[in-house]
Parts: C-alpha cells; sequence; structure tokens
C-alpha cells in the first residue's frame, strides 16, 4: 500500500513537471482563463460516467439474478477506477473488479469473465469509432502525417480483440500454450492444473454472460459508447474554453495514442507517457501555453479527480484487505 503512494506521489509530480516546463509563466495566466463553466461540465461528465458505468454494472449483475443498488454500485466503479489510475498499466483495475464483483456471490472465474466481457465492448467500441473517424482525418491536413498512427492504433485493437477471442473460441489452445509456458518456468503441477480449472470456469463464465437477453447485452453496449463519448468529449470543451478550435475528431485521436503510450510508462495512470504523447500531437495546433492550460485541466478531470474522489470508496471496500496482505505477520 505505501509503495502504491509513493507511486502515486511520484506520477503526480511527474505529470505536472511537463506541463510547467511547456507552459513556462504563461501556463497560470491561461489556466485562470478557462470558465469555470467548463470544470463544471468536466467534472459532470465524470459523475455521467460513473453512473453509466454503474448502470452497465447493475444490468450484467442482474442478467445472472444478482441484485446491486445504485449507490453501491457507483461505489464500485470509483473504487475501480481508483485502482486502476493508482497502478502502472492500470493493472490494479483487473483485480479490483474482480475482487469486487465477487463479493456479489459470484465466483472469481465468472467475474474475471464479467471484466473479460467489458473490455471486449471497450475494444469494439475503440475500434468501431477508429474505423469511422479515420477517413475524416486522412482527408484533413496531409502534413499531420496520421497514417503510422491510425495504423498503429488499429493493430493495437485488433490485436486485443484476437487474443480475447482466442480466451473463448479456442480456449485448448490457451490451455496448450500456458501449460507450456508454465512449464519452462516450473510452476507446480498443482498450480498448472488450478489455473486449467480457473481458465474452463472463466470459459463457462463467459459463455452464460453472452448466453444474456440480447436487449440487455444491447444496451450494456449503448451505455459503453455514451460513457466513452461523454469522457473523450471533455477535452473538446476544454480546448473550446480556452479560446481554441481542433476538430472533435483529433482530439479523439489523441486520447486515444496519448493512453496507449501511456501504457507503457512505469508509472500509475501512465504519467509521463500521455502528457508527452498528448503534447507532441496536439503542438501544431495549440500555442505552448494553451497546450499545457489544456493538458493541466485534462489530466485534471481525466485522473486526479479520479485518484481524489476514489480513494474513499477504494479504502472503504478494498483498503482493509489491501493493507493486510502487505503488513507482515508478527
Amino acid at each position: 500500500m505505501k509503495r502504491t503512494f509513493l507511486l502515486i506521489a511520484l506520477a503526480l509530480a511527474v505529470g505536472a513537471a511537463i506541463p510547467l516546463f511547456i507552459g513556462g509563466r504563461a501556463l497560470l495566466p491561461e489556466l485562470r482563463s478557462l470558465p469555470a463553466e467548463v470544470w463544471l461540465v468536466a467534472l459532470g461528465s465524470i459523475a455521467t460516467g460513473w453512473l453509466i458505468n454503474a448502470t452497465r454494472l447493475r444490468l450484467v449483475l442482474g442478467g445472472l439474478g444478482q441484485k446491486l443498488s445504485l449507490p453501491r454500485a457507483v461505489g464500485k466503479v470509483m473504487a475501480i477506477e481508483f485502482a486502476t489510475n493508482a497502478t502502472p498499466a492500470g493493472s490494479g483495475g483487473a483485480f479490483a473488479y474482480v475482487y469486487l464483483v465477487a463479493q456479489r456471490g459470484i465466483g472469481s472465474s465468472h467475474a474475471a469473465a464479467m471484466y473479460a466481457l467489458d473490455q471486449v465492448l471497450d475494444l469494439t467500441f475503440f475500434l468501431a469509432a477508429l474505423l469511422v473517424i479515420a477517413p475524416l482525418l486522412l482527408a484533413g491536413p496531409s502534413d499531420l502525417h496520421l497514417g503510422w498512427q491510425l495504423g498503429a492504433l488499429l493493430t493495437l485493437l485488433l490485436g486485443g480483440c484476437v487474443l480475447l477471442w482466442l480466451m473463448v473460441r479456442d480456449y485448448r489452445r490457451v490451455l496448450l500454450w500456458a501449460g507450456r509456458m508454465l512449464h519452462h518456468l516450473r510452476i507446480s503441477v498443482a498450480r498448472r492444473r488450478q489455473l486449467a480449472r480457473w481458465i474452463l470456469r472463466f470459459r463457462h463464465g463467459v459463455s452464460l454472460l453472452l448466453g444474456l437477453a440480447r436487449w440487455r447485452l444491447a444496451l450494456v453496449y449503448l451505455l459503453c459508447v455514451c460513457h466513452w463519448v461523454v469522457r473523450y468529449s471533455i477535452l473538446f470543451w476544454i480546448v473550446r474554453g480556452l479560446g481554441e478550435r481542433v476538430p472533435w475528431s483529433y482530439l479523439f485521436l489523441t486520447q486515444m495514442l496519448s493512453f496507449s503510450v501511456g501504457q507503457a510508462a512505469l508509472l500509475p495512470g501512465g504519467s509521463g507517457g500521455v502528457e508527452l504523447g498528448f503534447s507532441a500531437l496536439l503542438a501544431p495546433w495549440l500555442p505552448a501555453a494553451t497546450l499545457a492550460a489544456a493538458l493541466i485541466a485534462w489530466r485534471c478531470a481525466t485522473y486526479y479527480w479520479l485518484l481524489l474522489a476514489g480513494l474513499g470508496p477504494f479504502l472503504l471496500l478494498i483498503g482493509r484487505r489491501v493493507w493486510q496482505q502487505d503488513t507482515p505477520a508478527t
């Protein structure tokens, strides 16, 4: 737990240093020019996203015969987002999701299947969105050289979809591959069998989820689309509030690429990588001070606020267990 908070502090320091370096003394006056209404829209969009994701969670659990109140669902969503943003590459998000969902009387493999379905829906949305906005971006200014960025994103999204598809459709090959890898790593036979059983239960859980009513799955996907459109529109309103005009489609691509770069960073929230990617992509569009102010405001709404607001629910729902695991036995 202490290591996590140290990493968060380092991430905050790195994330603040980059826009301060870019904007210099002109950063604070530019940031002050951002209307209060934009801050309200940004924070309201985050709250709307929490409600949307909580409703998604309730819909899936309801299809499995489990009930969850909206306030409790919102608390779980906030705790999951904190865990995602407080760990490198968002690795803690999966653990938090499985742990919190399994508390509803669902096995961990079924909870992991729910998490996988959530990721599949997200990947499907981003893949579809990229296919829609790519022609618009390629028809824009040729000096932006967007071909390789779009190609890289498309490759990543397709690769993620293929891996998840193999987990469900060709699980025998996954089992054989995992068995060989674990054998080379000298993992015990008992552990390998335990993993094999978990993968089989995971596949069974995915089958149960795909067997949900079509209207329920369609509504869950529609809510997924609404969540990401609302979340990815925050930057658009921030840039508008600073008096600049950048196409929504380009800002969408900027965020996708910035978060992809951040995945390779070793700090929570992709700090350092996200800021550098953001700055490189928007430098042709915005003056330095405006770019730095937009970066600070965007990260405040979509990262720092998620950490601050999600800390309480995380400590309440998960923190005690994590602390007990980190505390050595006496």
